[in-house]
C-alpha cells in the first residue's frame, strides 16, 4: 500500500492532494458507507464526482473529496482537500480508507474453513471492502449518543437539525450545503432549548455535555487499541457497550467490536447463523468461535443479502440497552 503524489491536474485544483494505491481491489462506496449518518447527513455528499466530506482537523476545518477505486492491484483513490486542514486530511487518507485493515487472518484457509457458507460467499463477492478508521472520536461519539434509545429516524432528524443550526459551511470547493460538524467547544455551547427543539432528551444531551468536557482526552483515545479505547469510553456515565462499540467501529476500524444491545442485531445474527431468533447472550455465544473477527463477520452477513423473517408490523425502535 503506497501513497503517490496526485496527478498535476488534480493537485492544481486543491490545497492538498494525494493518490493512494490500496494494493488491491477497493470499493469506496462500501468503505465509506458506515461513516454516513443516513443519506441526508449534512457532513457528507455522494456525487458522481466522488464522496465529499467535511470535518475538523488539528489544523482547522477541511473539505475532502475522494474518488476512484477499482479491481486489482492497479486500483487507486484520488483525494483532494480544501481549507486549513487540507494537509492533515490528505495525510490521514490511508488510515481513513482502511490501509490498516488487514483481512489476511480472516482469509487464511484454516480460518476461512470455519466460517458459515453465507459468510464465505459474501466475502468472495466483496474482497474490495475495507473497514474505515477516522481517528475522530468526537465526530463519531456525538451522533452515536443521539441514537441511544430512539429510532434511527428520530436520531438522524435531530442530528440534522443541530448540524444546520451549529455546523459551519465547508471550506473551499464544496457541494452546496456541505457542513463541518460542530467542534467540541461548539457542541458545549448548544443551549438546552436547542437540544429540546432537536428532539434530544435531557439524558442524551447531558451525556454529550459530560463526555465533551474531556474532549482533548477523548481524541487521544484514537491512539489506543480499540479494546482499550472502548473501555475508556465506558468510564463516562451514560456511555455503555453499545455506544463504545459503534464508536470504535468507525474511529479505529475495529474488526471485532459488535453492538451488543442493538434492538435488531442479535435476532439478525441468530436467524442468519441458526435459523432461529436469539438474544445478546446467544449472539455472543454464536460469534465466540470467531472472536477477534466478529465485526468483519457481521459486515459479511449484512453484505450477503440475508434478511431475517418478519412477523407482524415492522418495529424500528432501537433498544441500545446499557447505552
Amino acid at each position: 500500500m503506497t501513497i503517490a503524489d496526485a496527478p498535476p491536474v488534480v493537485a492544481a485544483a486543491a490545497d492538498a492532494a494525494v493518490r493512494w494505491h490500496p494494493g488491491g481491489s477497493f470499493r469506496l462506496d462500501q468503505t465509506m458507507f458506515p461513516l454516513m449518518r443516513g443519506n441526508a447527513d449534512p457532513s457528507f455528499a455522494a456525487h458522481t464526482s466522488g464522496f465529499w466530506m467535511a470535518f475538523t482537523t488539528p489544523s482547522g476545518p477541511v473539505t475532502l473529496r475522494l474518488s476512484g477505486g477499482g479491481l486489482g492491484v492497479d486500483s487507486f483513490v484520488d483525494a483532494q482537500a480544501w481549507g486549513p486542514g487540507a494537509e492533515d486530511a490528505v495525510a490521514g487518507v490511508p488510515r481513513l480508507l482502511g490501509a490498516e485493515d488487514d483481512w489476511s487472518s480472516f482469509d487464511e484457509p484454516a480460518f476461512h474453513a470455519t466460517l458459515p457458507r453465507l459468510v464465505t460467499e459474501a466475502r468472495r463477492r466483496n474482497l474490495a471492502l475495507r473497514l474505515p478508521s477516522t481517528g475522530r472520536v468526537v465526530d463519531s461519539l456525538v451522533p452515536t449518543i443521539l441514537e441511544q434509545k430512539v429510532t434511527t429516524l428520530e436520531a438522524r432528524r435531530g442530528y440534522r437539525y443541530l448540524m444546520y443550526r451549529f455546523g459551519t459551511p465547508a471550506p473551499g470547493k464544496a457541494p452546496a450545503g456541505l457542513l463541518v460538524p460542530p467542534t467540541a467547544r461548539q457542541w458545549l455551547s448548544v443551549p438546552s432549548w436547542e437540544w429540546h427543539k432537536a428532539g434530544v432528551g435531557p439524558q442524551r444531551s447531558a451525556t454529550v455535555m459530560r463526555a465533551l468536557q474531556s474532549a482533548v482526552a477523548l481524541e487521544r483515545l484514537a491512539e489506543l487499541d480499540p479494546a482499550k479505547a472502548g473501555a475508556k469510553l465506558q468510564t463516562i456515565p451514560g456511555i455503555g457497550i453499545w455506544t463504545a462499540a459503534e464508536v470504535v467501529q468507525r474511529t479505529h476500524g475495529c474488526p471485532d467490536s459488535i453492538s451488543v444491545g442493538d434492538y435488531h442485531l442479535a435476532a439478525y445474527v441468530g436467524y442468519a447463523l441458526t435459523g432461529q431468533k436469539t438474544d445478546d447472550a446467544g449472539m455472543i455465544e454464536l460469534l465466540e468461535p470467531w472472536r477477534g473477527q466478529r465485526q468483519r463477520l457481521v459486515r459479511m452477513l449484512y453484505l450477503s443479502g440475508f434478511r431475517k423473517p418478519t412477523f407482524g408490523p415492522r418495529m424500528t425502535v432501537q433498544d441500545h440497552r446499557g447505552h
